[in-house]
């Protein structure tokens, strides 16, 4: 029995053969229509893969810790780093939320330093108790990074660490300031001069990174996840050409330079995005004329995207970071940063900072996801992914190159112009339900009101300088103008009333209950007071119903055959007390528009636009 081989009693099955299985099964529907998968990368996803899609991968024949570490930097683990930022506006306060969480299962911190620049005394402050040589320390928005590093290394050599163990990085972000700004910092030239301080200033730590690539500005402008990967690469690449030119080798600088990308809720493309990322950059290195194969290695740092995530039922927020936190890890980075469920729209709790840190101590401790050095290995569609990515992103990067490299390209709106189109889509998907928002376009939390939500949550970040010299990226979130919408209702509704939609279902039961309910979700995304019924049984007995309940707008839900006798009928009897709106898309629209009957929604609706127009008709 042991010899026996199950699947020697079948035949294997070519691709065609199943393509023409699968045909058959469509019933006359088109096969690419109804299943290829047409993505804003720029590539088509199949609806499955087979072996034979990996025969010409070459990367298919490398294994973790080689090069081109598409399978990873490391050869036997996926080990990472969690990282939480601290806001510093107090060093001794900072300092004591440091030393908390770092017993709380921590090991890299962020220090975000956007008050002033720190002395060496209140960088000691900061610093004390921490242990230098076991934790990884980061320090975000320091103008003078060049004196924190020397500084750093001072107390580091007080404390006698050996500055080889010390292990973080600041962020000089040059062309993400410019592309937000719309101006340099000075001068391009004494920016640059800076780069280059910051990197001989560092060069008695190794592990100590001071150049970071901002791959999670695209990301949260709406950029595809090409997009963000393509640019980030330009605009890495760029940095070694100019520190090249200002004398430094590709050797001192490359190790100095680490990637910060957001993690957006595309699962799959999440994993395939980073592999892809390090293949690239490693030939990108090596093309340098890198002196070995280790300077290849590209340094990641994720984090959560802020471009998903929403202030209506924001718990849902919980559910994106988690399966966001998975690919990124599985994708293979060296620290990664859970931002709390309600970071977009208030000052983080404890309660949702000690949330965001156990999310990754989850996957960490309980899932052993860094025990396997690429996880992701073998799976036709994510090497396939990874394969496509790579492709769209050095297409990308080549065009980026041909204008003269990144800031060359954004000074002649080439960057703006690709995400804005990107982004302009995926609004357009948002409004229509095409792509899905949880408890915001889909499926809101009908009793849920924001009485009070900042302008400046519910609006794009616009850092622009009055002397900017070209457009900038605006960060924004894809709810933002579902938000609007909704939070209108809200501050309407407390003088004046939650306006009350009522749901009119009649006749054909499946009908009225299926339309009744795609009517409740499509108008609550508004905020209004939704209410469905069991159904009526005649026009007449709805009629009295939602006219006591003040109903401002009727839904009539019912079957398509019955819409043509009874909506009318509707339409009388309300004798315009009420905006009748019909669910669904009938045959008989035009008759019932001849009758004065103009409003109906269905899944091909610009939810957005509609609600609006519903808004402005009842003067909010």
């Amino acid at each position: 029995m042991a010899d026996n081989k199950l699947f020697s009693d079948f035949a294997p099955n070519s691709t065609q053969e199943w393509i023409d299985k699968i045909t058959k099964d469509l019933k006359g529907a088109d096969f690419d229509r109804k299943l290829v998968w047409r993505t804003n990368e720029g590539f088509n996803v199949q609806p499955f893969y087979r072996l034979e899609n990996m025969d010409d991968k070459a990367f298919m024949n490398t294994y973790p810790g080689d090069f081109p570490y598409v399978r990873g930097n490391k050869k036997d683990s996926n080990d990472w780093l969690v990282r939480q930022d601290i806001i510093v506006n107090d060093v001794k306060a900072a300092n004591a939320t440091a030393l908390d969480i770092l017993n709380k299962g921590v090991d890299s911190i962020g220090f975000v330093l956007n008050w002033k620049d720190l002395s060496k005394e209140e960088l000691s402050t900061l610093l004390d108790g921490i242990f230098l040589d076991c934790v990884e320390i980061n320090f975000e928005k320091s103008h003078g990074s060049v004196e924190l590093i020397k500084n750093l290394q001072a107390i580091a050599t007080e404390k006698g660490i050996a500055l080889d163990k010390i292990n973080g990085g600041v962020s000089i972000d040059i062309n993400s300031g410019f592309s937000t700004v719309g101006k340099f910092c000075g001068s391009e030239e004494s920016s640059y001069k800076f780069m280059k301080e910051a990197i001989e200033a560092s060069k008695a730590l190794p592990k100590f990174k001071v150049i970071a690539v901002g791959g999670n500005l695209f990301n949260n402008s709406g950029s595809s996840i090409v997009e963000e990967l393509g640019f980030s690469l330009a605009s890495g690449a760029e940095y070694l050409s100019k520190m090249i030119e200002a004398g430094l080798s590709v050797d001192e600088v490359a190790p100095k330079i680490r990637f910060n990308f957001a993690t957006s809720s595309k699962y799959f493309m999440e994993i395939a995005k980073l592999r892809a990322g390090r293949m690239l950059w490693a030939n990108i290195v090596k093309a340098f004329g890198a002196s070995n194969e280790e300077i290849c290695k590209m340094s990641v740092h994720g984090e959560t995207s802020e471009w998903n995530k929403t202030v209506y039922d924001p718990y849902v927020n919980m559910l994106r970071t988690q399966t966001e936190a998975m690919s990124a890890v599985l994708g293979g980075l060296d620290s990664f940063t859970v931002k709390p469920f309600d970071s977009v729209y208030a000052e983080s709790s404890v309660f949702s900072e000690r949330i965001a840190r156990n999310q990754q101590l989850l996957l960490k401790e309980e899932s052993h996801f860094g025990q396997i050095a690429d996880p992701a290995a073998g799976s036709y569609y994510i090497e396939t992914l990874t394969e496509s990515i790579a492709d769209e992103a050095w297409k990308l990067f080549l065009a980026v190159e041909k204008k003269g490299g990144y800031l060359a390209a954004f000074k002649a709106g080439f960057v703006q112009d690709t995400i804005k189109a990107t982004a302009q889509k995926r609004d357009l998907a948002i409004a229509t339900r095409k792509e899905n928002f949880l408890g915001t376009n889909q499926f809101p939390n009908f009793g849920e009101v924001l009485e009070t939500i900042p302008e400046a949550v519910l609006t794009p970040a616009d850092k622009t300088a009055d002397d900017a010299i070209c457009e900038t990226l605006k960060p924004y979130r894809g709810a933002q103008s579902f938000e609007v919408l909704r939070n209108k209702t809200d501050l309407y509704s407390k003088v004046n009333g939650r306006p009350k939609v009522m749901m009119f279902p009649i006749g054909n039961l499946n009908m009225r209950k299926a339309r009744a309910q795609f009517a409740c979700n499509f108008f609550a995304c508004a905020g209004f007071d939704v209410e469905d019924h069991n159904g009526f049984k005649t026009v007449e007995e709805g009629v009295k119903f939602v006219t006591e309940k003040n109903a401002k707008i009727v839904v009539i839900c019912s079957s398509d055959d019955e819409y043509a006798t009874i909506a009318p009928e509707l339409f009388e009897a309300l004798k315009g007390s009420a905006t009748l709106v019909v669910a669904g898309a009938p045959a008989c629209a035009d008759e019932l528009k001849a009758k004065g009957i103009e409003n109906f929604i269905n899944v091909k609706s610009n939810v957005l636009e509609t609600l609006k127009a519903y808004q402005a008709e009842l003067g909010i």
